[in-house]
């Protein structure tokens, strides 16, 4: 080599190293930290997460992996990933860190309210229904989120009691929450849990129980007793438990339990264990997005809420007899119809096989704040012990057609939130009779 050429090969050399070296620099720079994340946000967003090939409807494990390094595969819990990466997807998150680029939704939800705060919020609302200052739950659910930093383990219901006390005082919740910088992340996390469950709604009951207003009238306009039921319109609680009334289950709190059946995971959903062929409830009104056979959920059903921010999955149905005959993908249920059977299906890539050993129902609510959480590796399933808990004061009454050995609820029910309302479920004789 020339020696006039050296000293232009050793620049050049120094000068790439230089690049090199500025460019590693600046990744250590929030600059370049949110460059980094931004490019991972957009892989993600395009699908490059390594997600199963099962569009969603199977579970896996929360970290993408199965334990052993191997991909992850799909399972009982209704989704690819439990979306448990961690705090540090949060957008706008209680921890305080820093939004990740990209879409601006909320990236993760603890919900760990009990059942008594749930109770007495509610209480709180419907009490105040129809008078001069009506109080609204998951307002006060927020409120009270933002003050123990999502921890619910500080429930006292005197932190209940005085926040409503200053609202019946007058004092509106945006001043009261005003310097709680997280009130408005739990307000969207708690509505996306319970936004679909408490408003107006009409609803058949027995005449024995029905107030004079809502029987029928003489020629004299005085109310008439009647053996018959009647409709009413009610504000109050319209979702449902699971499992229908009268019909006993076991339950606690295994949210995050290990699973072993294929792979490594954990449990992200809860399980009820009851009698083999007990009816299952329509938590919510909404639309059936997945049924039919999972190898590990055996015969399942996905119901997505009509508002699209809850999907709702029963899994491990009853062998040979799952669903009500009603459904199909597409149908609109309403909160409190039959939409299938418990049982104990699943863990076998044969369809229509029992595995399970104990029959139960695996139920899962996933909250869905943007589309592309719905079917990805950032799924977000929640802990749904208290809640259930909380819905087994609305358990939906059930009779049986003796002919078709089907199901069907006793009291109907009209939900405003259906556009156009729904079919009622009854039983064919008495849909017949009451047309």
């Amino acid at each position: 080599m020339d020696s006039d050429k050296k000293p232009k090969l050793i620049h050049l050399v120094i000068a790439l190293e230089s690049v090199v070296l500025l460019a590693f620099l600046l990744m250590l720079t929030p600059i370049g930290s949110r460059l980094t994340m931004s490019g991972n946000m957009k892989s993600a967003e395009n699908g490059e997460t390594g997600k199963s090939e099962n569009n969603g409807q199977d579970d896996g494990d929360p970290t993408g992996q199965n334990g052993s390094g191997q991909p992850q595969e799909d399972s009982e819990d209704g989704q690819t990933d439990g979306g448990s990466s961690g705090q540090e997807n949060i957008s706008d998150t209680a921890d305080g860190q820093q939004k990740p680029a990209g879409k601006d939704y909320i990236k993760w939800v603890d919900f760990d309210i009990p059942a008594e705060a749930l109770k007495k919020a509610f209480r709180c609302d419907i009490d105040t229904y129809l008078k001069d200052i009506h109080l609204n739950w998951i307002e006060i659910l927020a409120y009270l989120g933002s003050y123990y930093g999502g921890d619910f383990s500080r429930y006292k219901e005197a932190d209940l009691t005085a926040v409503t006390a200053r609202l019946q005082a007058g004092e509106k919740m945006t001043d009261i929450a005003a310097d709680m910088e997280y009130y408005p992340y739990y307000l969207e996390a708690y509505t996306a849990v319970l936004g679909g469950m408490v408003g107006e709604y009409q609803v058949e009951i027995p005449g024995s129980q029905a107030p004079d207003f809502a029987l029928p009238k003489d020629e004299k306009g005085n109310p008439v007793p009647t053996d018959e039921n009647v409709w009413v319109t009610k504000y109050g609680l319209k979702a449902f438990s699971p499992i229908a009334k009268n019909y006993p289950y076991t339950d606690y709190d295994d949210f995050g339990d290990s699973r072993e059946y294929g792979f490594h995971r954990v449990h992200l959903a809860h399980d009820l264990m009851g009698q083999a062929g007990t009816p299952v409830i329509a938590v919510e009104s909404g639309r059936v997005e997945a049924m039919g056979w999972n190898r590990y959920g055996g015969w399942r059903l996905g119901i997505r809420s009509l508002d699209g921010r809850r999907y709702y999955y029963y899994a491990h149905l009853r062998k040979n007899y799952p669903y009500h005959k009603s459904l199909k993908e597409g149908s609109i249920v309403q909160a409190g119809d039959v939409i299938g059977y418990l049982g104990r299906t699943g863990y076998s890539n044969t369809e229509n096989t029992n595995n399970i050993e104990e029959p139960h129902l695996h139920f899962g609510i996933q909250l869905i704040f943007d589309e592309s959480q719905k079917d990805s590796d950032h799924e977000i399933w929640i802990d749904c012990y208290e809640l259930i808990k909380f819905l087994s004061i609305n358990r939906a009454e059930t009779v049986k057609d003796e002919s078709t050995k089907e199901y069907y609820r006793v009291y109907q029910m009209q939900d405003p939130a259906i556009p156009g309302g729904a079919a009622e479920q009854r039983i064919p004789e008495q849909a017949n009779a009451s047309s």
